[in-house]
């Protein structure tokens, strides 16, 4: 059986830190939380769980805090979790189990991460992190905000879901650091210019994002998965700017790099929705509907494009081309994703009160 450090930085965590810490407890063979600079209560709760609490002075560096923590883990492997994040009841059997069979020469374990939620509790945006390292491996992370942890060797790809349970909201943070770094003169990286450009789309800065991802996109490295990320959310960009034929060749775009994935063509069977042209609209949600999500994928993917939101939209192309049947069989579809979504509920009621034939 391996052995297991759980790593953290925290700053002000006191609202999400036992929540985190109750659920992996039991799980793991250390734990190790360096405090950053907190105002509250979290160095008081880390004690309630571990003798292993340092200070870490902030330098506007996530890679060097997290690098930190890994020097003080002392087990066989390191796992790192964000004061934020939790493992339900199956994920941490699913971990005890695979620190019992572990092959001890694998240097990292990957774990789907699932980070953003409807009001139904869906999941609607998830990834894979390289969430457990060896540590003798000597892993290093990178990049002073969205920072990364570079592996190689071999690595395994698990079912084990760390779960996001964000209660405070994003702050200026990130974006402040990148312009800091900007203004002392630092040339950034292709993964920086990415990341930044997200940072300004989230801030809506859409021009000036715009801008950013174009420099990325024109640079002859970078990851592929980023890369075809760069198009989705610049193509997002022109959306809010009105530049529909732009939007569109972004999406063309990201075909370059891969196969068509769900979410351009949701995103080009919406623009034609909205055209009322719905047989081309159509074309493109039955392509969303038949593909399969790429489980090992370490990209991004917006989990919606590929369950049930296509076919609620071909619920509206195909009553709108007159094939009553076929519009409810893709809303009966998109229920069982979404059973008690007030639109869908609607549209089951419309069909069966007006078209009972076409329901059977």
């Amino acid at each position: 059986m391996i052995t297991i450090s759980l790593c953290m930085i925290v700053k002000d965590e006191e609202d999400t830190l036992p929540n985190c810490l109750d659920s992996i407890k039991d799980c793991v063979d250390e734990i190790v939380v360096v405090d950053t600079g907190s105002s509250d209560r979290t160095k008081e709760i880390a004690h309630q769980y571990t003798n292993h609490v340092h200070d870490f002075e902030w330098i506007d560096d996530f890679s060097a805090a997290r690098n930190f923590s890994f020097k003080h883990a002392t087990k066989d492997y390191i796992l790192w979790l964000d004061a934020d994040d939790i493992l339900r009841e199956e994920d941490r059997k699913k971990l005890i189990n695979l620190k019992n069979k572990l092959d001890p020469s694998v240097n990292a374990v990957s774990m789907i991460y699932h980070y953003a939620f409807d009001e139904y509790g869906n999941v609607t945006l998830s990834f894979r992190r390289n969430r457990l390292v060896r540590r003798k491996a000597g892993f290093k992370w990178h990049d002073p905000v969205h920072e990364y942890i570079a592996v190689d060797g071999p690595i395994v790809h698990s079912d084990i879901v760390v779960t996001h349970k964000r209660i405070h909201h994003a702050s200026g943070r990130n974006l402040a650091i990148y312009e800091k770094r900007l203004e002392r003169g630092e040339t950034f990286s292709a993964r920086d210019l990415f990341y930044y450009a997200n940072e300004l789309r989230d801030h809506r800065q859409y021009e000036k994002a715009v801008d950013y991802y174009q420099k990325f996109l024109d640079r002859e490295d970078g990851w592929v998965e980023d890369k075809i990320s760069a198009c989705d959310k610049l193509a997002d960009c022109y959306y809010h700017l009105g530049e529909t034929d732009r939007e569109r060749e972004t999406v063309f775009q990201s075909f370059l790099y891969d196969s068509p994935r769900a979410e351009f063509c949701c995103r080009l069977g919406y623009q034609f929705l909205n055209n009322q042209e719905y047989k081309k609209a159509a074309f493109w949600y039955e392509l969303a509907a038949s593909m399969e999500k790429p489980e090992k994928n370490m990209g991004f993917l917006l989990n919606d494009c590929w369950t049930w939101l296509p076919h609620l939209q071909l619920c509206i192309c195909y009553y709108h081309l007159g094939e009553h049947k076929r519009a409810y069989e893709h809303n009966e579809v998109a229920r069982k994703y979404r059973p008690n979504d007030r639109t869908i509920l609607s549209n089951k009621e419309f069909f069966e009160t007006n078209f009972p034939d076409d329901c059977r």
